[in-house]
């Protein structure tokens, strides 16, 4: 071979070794490259560092796979890392999902939303989907608990029922505020008021919501409450005029206050409307209330009124023998 033959042989190795390779020298050309000629994949995460395989990235439809396959564009550093602009707080959870198909969710209701945001991200739709349960039962179990709110204050009391779009039973319960003496059966009367309240509460506490009051004058009244205003008012306690003393009287009208706590369902879900204030003041002062109990309208609003059914409150007692006659004065 000649010289300049092989000078030419040479010259030429040097034009093609001088050619760049199409190897990852520039973030530029690295990207949307696909990963499917590998088998690992390094993921840098929001600083979040991941390692794992082809496999596992592609096991659901997701931006993950089409990642994988080059349909989504993706940056790739010089040193190989798949860099995704996410926070890597939960993405270590994701990957988990895809290798086990499940995966333990954080109970925390915050954390829980964020696992959502990335798996929504991602469009993994089974950790969506695992996701959304979790909430609906957290919810359920929330749903579930019977939680009566305490009233410290006359302004909280007025907030609460104005902000609650269900109806309102109140049970005002203040055994200290007692300037006389109780007659014999008032303690066993008060008692079952409070055991009724109770009930009512486990009956219709997703529909109702039930608050107590301590701090109130009356010793045992229940309120009822629909759109923001009071609707009706039983009043279960009196004062009894003995010969030499005193004594405070405690009423148990169960069937007056269950046929209330029912009343006041009309107000559910704003459902009430103007039949349903017909149905409630067609009662009126001309109801029969039977004996025992008054009767009082006080307008609010218009034609709206609210229903006060009260004890008698004077009663004279002159204390005499089983079979003699018993004096009630209004």
């Amino acid at each position: 071979m000649s010289a300049e033959a092989s000078v030419g042989r040479h010259d030429g190795d040097s034009i093609q070794s001088a050619v760049p390779l199409p190897a990852c020298r520039s973030t530029d050309e690295r990207r949307n490259p696909g990963l499917m000629g590998s088998k690992y994949v390094k993921l840098n995460v929001g600083g979040s560092i991941h390692y794992t395989t082809i496999q596992t990235l592609s096991k659901e439809d997701s931006l993950l796979r089409s990642i994988c396959t080059g349909a989504t564009d993706v940056t790739i550093d010089s040193e190989g890392w798949v860099v995704l602009e996410r926070s890597g707080r939960h993405f270590g959870l994701v990957l988990n999902f895809l290798r086990d198909g499940s995966v333990p969710l954080p109970e925390d209701q915050r954390e829980l939303d964020e696992v959502l945001k990335e798996a929504q991200y991602y469009r993994v739709q089974g950790l969506v989907q695992h996701c959304l349960t979790a909430m609906q039962k957290q919810q359920d179990i929330f749903e579930s608990v019977c939680s009566i709110p305490m009233i410290t204050s006359a302004k909280e009391e007025q907030k609460m029922i104005a902000a609650c779009r269900k109806p309102v039973v109140k049970l005002q319960n203040n055994r200290g505020n007692n300037k006389y003496s109780y007659t014999s059966n008032s303690d066993d009367n008060l008692l079952k008021n409070i055991e009724l309240f109770d009930k009512l509460v486990l009956r219709f506490n997703n529909r109702v919501l039930f608050v107590k009051d301590v701090l109130g004058d009356e010793i045992c009244c229940w309120s009822f409450y629909g759109e923001g205003r009071k609707i009706a008012e039983v009043c279960c306690t009196s004062i009894v005029y003995a010969t030499e003393k005193k004594q405070t009287k405690v009423e148990f009208p169960e069937a007056r206050i269950f046929e209330e706590t029912l009343n006041i369902l009309i107000y559910e879900n704003n459902r009430s409307g103007p039949g349903g204030f017909h149905l409630l003041d067609s009662r009126g002062s001309g109801s029969s209330l039977g004996a025992g109990h008054s009767e009082e309208e006080g307008a609010v609003g218009g034609d709206r009124r609210v229903r006060r059914i009260h004890v008698r409150r004077h009663i004279m007692h002159d204390e005499r023998g089983h079979g003699q006659q018993t004096v009630y004065k209004d």
